[in-house]
């Protein structure tokens, strides 16, 4: 290697990339292999098949564009965008730079330290002036995402942030690492432009400034390229150890989610990942209930990842992880599309003992109904303390003259979600195991749930062969076929949308369609992704009476805005909550299209 390409400050650098690449590349696979069954079994399905194209689309997407960031707030947009499109603009701008100027042989880090380096080729490169400045509009690029990024510190607001995420000593100390490079980069090239006069208009203006104040000196020169490399080579070793990590990860992260891969209740290779691609943005603070109305704010999605992820901090884990009402708001608003509430049932799995030590014996004596021909209707234990909802919709199946089984009229069983989410496997399991003997022995055609906890349940944790339908898309389903016949009233009407219902399975429009067909739909300004929690969800067995109600009265606040006559939703349990304000009357979406029945 010819001397000129050489000086002893570059090896800080140098040791933080082999570290971080050989880190890496241990850390990552140990992940994989540490995939279950199934996750490896979907790998080995789809790696060679198109989706590689999506995974590589997001990856640029999210990972350099902060898309859903941008979304959010288009300043925190910005800043994430220029921190991460701009580095990736001055790595790759500055390959082409080295390559173009160079040939034969050179090393890596010739692209990094070219301004240095660049005085000691006597090779023509007509196209210097060009590259230099567009490496200084670059640079200049990411110092303004830098200048956010701490004005975003002392003040947050003016990014959409209310709060900002409290962060671990090591994520700090990669923090403060990283602030460093940049504006080191620029002293550093402005310093030798003082020396040598290369280098685009921003590093020589700010070289004249350095000639002035008589700092243009050989031995301040090395200094700065040193404190440069220094800079970049102890964030590279602090990055698998902080939450900068997610750099990298999310791109690992993406690929997988691409292939189909999801994670289980028991923590995986993949959770790892998930975990790991957490920026600690804090963007899920600010929308969660438990922080809006009770001011608590120890226990979001990035303080739970926080704790599984250090083990510092894992004494934590398990109290975070049971303080929350699973409302899915965090997973709705988080940029990187985390399955928050997976991660956070498996803490609550992991050290739950059996509550049914006889193994629910009495559900030996429910019995499946002859349903051949027949849908299976699955009201749900919280449908059986309104039982408004379950007459409403007997009266709609007779109005359309469908033929049906009642399978818990008599005999209430759950479907197990309940006790899923609060950590209770087994009988979670136990559960499911005979609902689903059931439901195939009865010979069931379609099932049918006015619960969205259970219809979350049934739809992705059973295994059914049969479709399952919440009744607003069944109902849906039989205004858009002309089978039910119902007139429109007067009444104004805000809907209230279900977190397992919305978030949880993505069911906003059915409700909709159908409360416009029957009344008049007014909006709110939080609702769909955004509803809020009725705040007496099964989710959250540590709040008292009083919490629940404040973050009941901020969602049941948002409704009343539009001055409805009635309250409608499509979950027994947000219709108890609501009816328990003594406001307006609150109906469910089941109990609105019974009164409308137009009769044949």
């Amino acid at each position: 290697m010819s001397e000129e390409f050489f000086h002893p400050f570059v090896l800080p650098f140098c040791i933080g990339v082999l570290f971080l690449l050989v880190f890496s590349v241990w850390k990552y696979w140990r992940w994989i292999r540490g995939f279950d069954k199934l996750q490896r079994a979907i790998i080995r399905k789809n790696i060679w098949t198109w989706r590689f194209l999506p995974a590589i689309w997001e990856a640029f997407r999210e990972g350099l564009l902060h898309w859903r960031i941008t979304k959010k707030n288009a300043l925190l947009g910005y800043m994430h965008r220029s921190l991460a499109f701009g580095w990736f603009l001055l790595i790759v701008v500055g390959a082409v730079q080295a390559d173009m100027a160079y040939t034969g042989h050179k090393p890596f880090w010739i692209a990094i330290f070219y301004n240095y380096f660049e005085p000691f080729s006597n090779i023509d490169f007509p196209q210097a002036d060009f590259f230099a400045n567009l490496m200084d509009a670059l640079l200049l690029y990411v110092l303004s995402g830098l200048f956010l990024a701490m004005f975003k510190k002392v003040w947050s607001r003016p990014m959409g942030m209310k709060r900002t995420t409290r962060h671990t000593l090591m994520d700090r100390a990669a923090k403060m690492a990283l602030w460093c490079i940049f504006p080191l980069r620029l002293l550093s090239e402005a310093v030798t432009s003082s020396l040598v006069g290369n280098g685009g208009f921003l590093v020589k203006w700010l070289g004249d400034v350095i000639t002035t104040i008589g700092l243009d000196n050989q031995a301040f020169d090395i200094t700065c390229w040193t404190l440069y490399s220094v800079a970049l080579g102890t964030f590279f070793c602090l990055m698998p150890f902080s939450r900068y990590m997610h750099i990298f990860t999310e791109v690992f992260l993406i690929y997988f989610r691409q292939l189909g891969v999801k994670d289980s209740d028991k923590k995986t290779g993949y959770t790892m990942f998930e975990l790991s691609a957490c920026s600690r943005c804090g963007i899920c603070i600010d929308g969660c209930p438990m922080n809006k109305e009770l001011g608590i704010v120890n226990m979001q999605g990035v303080y739970m990842l926080q704790s599984v992820r250090n083990l510092e901090l894992q004494k934590n884990a398990e109290p975070i992880a049971e303080n929350c009402l699973m409302c899915d708001r965090c997973v709705a608003d988080c940029p990187v599309n985390l399955d928050l509430s997976v991660i956070r049932r498996q803490v609550r799995i992991k050290n739950k003992k059996a509550i049914d030590k006889g193994g629910y014996g009495y559900l030996k004596d429910v019995q499946p109904f002859n349903s051949i021909g027949r849908v299976a209707y699955f009201g749900g234990c919280m449908s059986h303390l309104t039982p408004g909802i379950t007459k409403s919709m007997e009266t709609i199946f007779n109005a359309v003259g469908q033929k049906y089984w009642f399978m818990d009229r008599d005999e209430t069983i759950c479907c197990g979600r309940p006790l899923l989410q609060q950590g209770f496997e087994n009988q979670a399991f136990e559960l499911r195991r005979k609902n689903t003997e059931m439901i195939v022995n009865s010979k069931a055609t379609m099932l049918i749930t006015s619960c969205p906890i259970c219809y979350q349940s049934f739809k992705k944790e059973y295994k059914l062969s049969i479709p399952v339908m919440h009744h607003t898309e069944y109902i849906n389903m039989l205004i858009e076929s002309g089978k039910l016949n119902l007139r429109k009233d007067d009444r104004k009407v805000t809907y209230h949308d279900p977190c397992e219902l919305g978030r949880g399975c993505g069911i906003y429009d059915e409700p909709r369609n159908i409360l416009k067909t029957v009344t008049t739909l007014l909006k709110t300004s939080q609702e769909r992704e955004k509803s809020l929690c009725c705040g007496f969800n099964l989710g959250n067995p540590l709040l008292d009476i009083e919490q629940q109600t404040k973050i009941r009265n901020a969602s049941r606040d948002n409704l009343l805005a539009p001055n409805p006559d009635v309250i409608a939703t499509a979950c027994p349990m947000c219709k108890k909550a609501f009816m328990r304000a003594d406001s307006v009357p609150v109906r469910d979406v089941a109990e609105i299209v019974a009164e409308n029945i137009v009769k044949q």
